[in-house]
């Protein structure tokens, strides 16, 4: 039996035992893993040095070695996280509908765990940490599967949390990690029915289809950021350039950061080469459609594959539009149904922009960047879904159950 079919089969023996926990006994484990990874804090950052050592040998981006790197405050972030997934209402086992039949049956709609799942993520360590605490508080076994590029650090915290979970009501079977860095073991787990109930994909856009496409398994899809914001014509000078320098420049190694922004072009004329100047002093490579290039000369030109690239890092794409129709078209071409933001006082065109506007996240006069489980307030999130089945948007609790119908009767049969 290979290492993907070995754990996955511990974490389905697994599956029932902990789906019989109560709320309390699966906070108290929660808890002691949050101190635990406080208290090995030093052999984390150890850990993690050499994912970054390796990284740099192979040319790793500044951005991806950023979202790689862990330090004592990103670690009390992570168990942070735990402790904030503690304080967040358990859904399972409540009541999401009531019916009572004319023939004297109940039945009750009711949150239960989905049972075993497996989830796929590239370079951040930190969704380890997340995806076992919202996998764990909700009753389910988990099989992660993290990149090759985190191997150290990912095999030192679950290392961390199997020992916390010791003696704890929650079995550390329910949590496991696919250590074999080769993609023979994305391929198996793909294919792992009957063992997975569901599989999250976590990371860029070859990872998330790769899965999408090749899945026997039944797939969450969480997408990759094409998030843009609309500067309309009415849009406040000083809002509009922080929004938009947030979006992008905040954190551009994460999918709810800003790929392109779209300006009216009465608000370019007066405004776009100051908005232009300050992203250059902030180091943002500007592309840009071939309006763009009188006011920022010293940017590129932009091509449709610029447009449809995520870039996560200091990249920006600029495109002038003459009206609200044609941002909206260009959104619908090439965006990924994430976040887009619209920054106007037209009252009317926002309206149309977050009705007309098809993604998981649509906002009025505010940073992409708020698309985040914490920001929404669900804590820790397993992803950011971009399907429009099942769970949309941040998924925090909820989305980690399915639900059973619960049918209680006197003897009733049917006719």
């Amino acid at each position: 039996m290979s290492e993907v079919q070995n754990k996955a089969q511990l974490a389905k023996n697994a599956a029932l035992r902990i789906g019989r926990l109560n709320t309390e006994e699966k906070n108290q484990a929660l808890l002691i893993m949050a101190d635990a990874l406080i208290r090995r804090t030093a052999d984390i950052i150890e850990a993690n040095a050499e994912d970054l050592r390796r990284g740099k040998e192979l040319g790793t981006s500044a951005s991806l070695l950023d979202r790689l790197a862990l330090n004592e405050s990103r670690i009390e972030g992570i168990a942070e996280g735990l402790r904030q997934i503690v304080e967040l209402p358990d859904p399972i086992g409540d009541t999401l509908e009531s019916i009572d039949r004319p023939n004297g049956l109940s039945i009750v709609k009711k949150r239960v765990p989905i049972g075993v799942i497996g989830i796929i993520y590239e370079a951040r360590p930190n969704v380890t940490v997340d995806a076992a605490g919202l996998c764990l508080k909700t009753g389910n076994a988990v099989v992660l599967r993290g990149g090759s590029s985190a191997l150290s650090s990912n095999r030192k915290m679950i290392e961390v949390l199997h020992e916390a979970m010791e003696g704890t009501a929650l079995p550390k079977e329910a949590l496991q990690l696919i250590e074999d860095p080769n993609r023979s073991s994305v391929d198996e787990m793909l294919k792992l029915n009957g063992l997975l109930d569901v599989i999250i994909p976590r990371g860029g856009s070859s990872l998330i289809q790769n899965v999408v496409m090749n899945a026997t398994v039944p797939v969450i899809e969480t997408g990759a950021g094409i998030c843009h914001t609309y500067l309309d014509a009415t849009a406040q000078p000083d809002m509009a350039a922080a929004i938009s320098i947030n979006a992008k420049v905040q954190r551009p190694s994460v999918c709810n950061s800003m790929e392109t922004l779209l300006v009216h072009a009465d608000y370019a004329k007066l405004h776009l080469t100051a908005l232009a100047e300050e992203f250059r002093e902030r180091n943002v490579e500007l592309r840009g459609c071939q309006r763009t290039l009188s006011f920022a000369p010293w940017a590129a030109l932009a091509s449709s594959e610029d447009y449809a690239t995520e870039y996560n890092d200091y990249i920006l794409n600029i495109k002038i539009v003459d009206h609200l129709n044609e941002a909206i078209e260009h959104i619908s071409n090439y965006g990924t149904k994430h976040s887009e933001c619209i920054v106007t006082e037209n009252e009317d065109h926002a309206s149309r922009f977050l009705q007309e506007i098809d993604a998981a996240a649509v906002y009025h006069n505010a940073s992409t960047r708020f698309t985040d489980g914490f920001e929404f307030g669900f804590g820790a999130e397993i992803g950011i879904s971009t399907q429009k089945l099942h769970a949309r948007g941040p998924m925090g609790l909820p989305a980690l159950t399915s639900s059973k119908y619960v049918i209680i009767g006197s003897g009733q049969i049917r006719e």
